[in-house]
């Protein structure tokens, strides 16, 4: 993709993360199915919830750039749930599982932190400051399910030695 100045990779970067978001809404339900663990089950079902709510936010930055809400492949979000469905399909439910699972997870939040923290960036450069609330909002979000995880990691990983 090629951009010609900040707003056209802003918007770029808005359609990524609105692509990766709906490929995340697609990916919790199978996690949460392959999940022994009750409180993993739980955590990837409220991430699911606050997903479909990261969706109608990048759809209200979308309104507030006077744009149409469109989605950019996000190739990167398609490798990390792939790497996830195969971590599914090659072991037995298991806490082993639990932790891998949890690690996948981790690793699409990074993702989002990543981007989330660079588009609220250039919404604060561009002067679109409605657009810079609902992005931090959303940031963080992404940072606290990333520290239920890490606190998840620490209870359920012991059991998988």
């Amino acid at each position: 993709m090629k951009f010609d100045n900040l707003y056209d990779l802003f918007l770029g970067e808005i359609q990524d993360l609105y692509d990766a978001e709906h490929q995340i809404v697609e990916a919790l339900p199978k996690m949460h199915e392959a999940a022994t663990s009750s409180e993993l089950q739980d955590a990837f079902q409220q991430h699911l919830k606050q997903s479909k709510m990261h969706i109608k936010r990048l759809e209200n930055v979308f309104e507030i750039l006077g744009e149409s809400a469109e989605r950019e492949p996000c190739e990167a979000m398609q490798g990390l749930i792939a790497e996830g469905d195969e971590i599914i399909e090659e072991n037995e439910p298991s806490s082993v599982l639990d932790a891998a699972l949890i690690a996948a997870a981790q690793r699409v939040e990074h993702y989002e932190i990543a981007g989330y923290g660079t588009v609220r960036t250039y919404a604060q450069i561009l002067d679109y400051n409605d657009a810079v609330d609902i992005l931090q909002q959303t940031l963080d979000e992404e940072g606290e399910t990333n520290k239920l995880l890490t606190g998840l990691a620490m209870r359920v990983n012991p059991q998988a030695v």
